[in-house]
């Protein structure tokens, strides 16, 4: 007997709304901004680790599922209904039969498995592996030992059948830009890359790198009368307070907020009307290589931790735009341990620690750090006093945002700092740590524990839903003791909009990542025609 899909997990998160009473108005400009870049690293999202490039994705691209912000789950997007084996290991899909890619054809089961094949190429380390690999025979695809997914079958063209390696939500995984479907027909040609061809709510117009994207109303869209708009603009905005005027001279809708802006539009009566804050599962971490000898000591991973004031950055850096980080998993994450502390501000432990290392003169290291004012240059700058005063000295070794994903996925650095999705699925995120997760994959600190592979493989075999949230809180204690990294914070994510934007998500997983297709401008909007 195959039991119909329920998908009833859902993070208990204390979120803004942003619904609206009013009847959608079609027409008009949606003027969005990508705010985590000067510019978009490829149009072939699944060669992307950055979320800013699925910012412009989510316009003119879908994914099997979707993220259902209003209720904080993954929702069916590409199937109209799925069936689940008695054992959870076989989903099986009935696709939409009205979901046509931009060249005019319709999505047939071919094209999924064409798709997911090919983000399993191991010799392209596509970051949507980590998500895909869940799926039976996917990881001898990586491994170059078949070329075809032996958990994928296609029973017709609008039903595929869909095996997995163990007892997961498939949503979780397979809801991101990272595996996006393509057209199987047209991907593998060259001018894809320049020309990308999507099932999303609008079709690509043009790319002026270092300035814009721009895509238009896909007519053919399954959603019934969506889009409203007509076209969507995403300016590239790196800078925070380029944004800030552009916004402030209505020249864009919606802006992410950084902590300067943060205080200053809480304290304007006008703009703080249009704030929007969501706790999003991102974690912000200084991961350290272990192939460098300082960092391959724990005592010296873990003095780092009790060197750094993080409370005091969070504070006067990020202006409480953010919440202590203990660990890996965030405070939205549904097994997130409440009792456990973070390390504590303890210089005089940091330096004891060091010197049973054997590092009681100090040592130098480079750290690798974008531009970011929330998690990059200016808090390295923060902490390389605070590291001084136990002994360690730090260099600064500045790169644009557009490269770090690439620096740290080869493992070419000796510490970098990030901010990296530690969610909403905590299985799933807790995976990056698992020794059989490649580093350009999500186990960028190359982690290897025993015993947490044994609690995340407990975990993915348990159907007890309490019991695998135990194993999950065991397996994050280890980590935090392992301290592969310096936890600093959760981030608080937080948007400006204008007043005629309407239609706004609430997205734990990434504010700046909403469903341009629910978006609508009402006729005040300099955009409105």
């Amino acid at each position: 007997m195959l039991a119909k899909l329920a998908i009833s997990t859902a993070l208990a998160l204390a979120v803004s709304t942003h619904a609206y009473a009013e009847t959608p108005r079609n027409g008009g400009t949606i003027r969005f901004s990508a705010p985590y870049g000067s510019s978009f690293s490829s149009l072939d999202i699944h060669t992307s680790h950055r979320a800013q490039d699925e910012i412009y994705a989510k316009a003119i691209h879908r994914s099997l599922y979707n993220w259902d912000a209003s209720n904080n789950q993954p929702v069916l997007e590409l199937a109209k209904s799925v069936d689940i084996s008695e054992d959870g290991l076989t989903y099986t899909y009935k696709l939409r039969d009205d979901a046509y890619f931009h060249h005019g054809r319709k999505m047939t089961a071919d094209d999924i498995i064409w798709s997911f094949t090919r983000i399993m190429d191991g010799a392209k380390a596509y970051p949507g592996a980590r998500f895909v690999r869940i799926i039976k025979g996917a990881v001898e695809v990586e491994k170059g030992q078949t070329k075809e997914i032996s958990g994928l079958k296609k029973i017709d063209d609008h039903t595929l059948q869909i095996t997995l390696t163990e007892r997961v939500d498939p949503g979780f995984y397979l809801r991101t830009a990272a595996t996006s479907i393509y057209p199987a027909d047209e991907a593998a040609k060259e001018s894809f890359v320049i020309k990308p061809i999507g099932l999303g709510p609008f079709k690509f117009v043009e790319h002026v790198p270092g300035s814009r994207f721009v895509a238009e109303r896909w007519e053919k869209f399954y959603k019934p009368s969506k889009p409203y708009a007509d076209k969507i603009v995403i300016s590239t905005m790196g800078e925070a307070s380029a944004r800030d005027v552009a916004f402030r001279n209505k020249e864009i809708d919606v802006s992410i907020l950084g902590p300067a802006q943060y205080v200053a539009y809480q304290a304007d009566p006008e703009l703080s009307k249009g704030i929007l804050e969501v706790p999003e599962v991102y974690t912000r971490i200084m991961g350290m290589n272990p192939d460098f000898k300082p960092f391959t000591d724990k005592r010296v991973r873990q003095a780092i931790n009790h060197a750094i004031d993080a409370d005091l950055i969070i504070k006067r850096l990020n202006k409480n735009k953010a919440y202590r980080a203990t660990s890996w998993l965030p405070l939205s994450s549904p097994a997130y341990d409440k009792s456990l502390k973070p390390y504590a501000y303890d210089p005089e432990k940091a330096k004891k620690l060091l010197a049973d290392a054997g590092y009681s003169g100090g040592f130098e290291f480079e750290w690798t750090a974008t531009p970011n004012e929330s998690w990059g240059v200016p808090i390295v700058e923060a902490v390389i006093p605070m590291l001084e005063k136990v002994g360690i000295k730090a260099k600064i070794k500045p790169v644009e945002g557009s490269v770090l994903a690439g620096i740290v996925s080869k493992g070419e650095y000796q510490a970098y700092i990030w901010s990296n999705t530690s969610g909403p699925d905590p299985l799933g995120s807790l995976k990056c740590f698992h020794s059989a997760t490649p580093q350009s994959a999500c186990n960028y600190t190359a982690f290897k524990n025993a015993e947490v592979d044994k609690l995340l493989d407990q975990a993915g075999d348990e159907r007890d839903p309490g019991k695998r949230i135990e194993y999950l809180k065991k397996a994050n204690t280890i980590i935090q003791e392992e301290a592969p990294m310096w936890f600093f914070n959760y981030n608080k994510a937080v948007m400006a909009y204008q007043p005629w934007l309407k239609g706004l998500q609430p997205n734990s997983t990434e504010l700046a990542f909403q469903n341009y297709e629910d978006l609508w401008v009402d006729e005040t909007s300099p955009a409105a025609k």
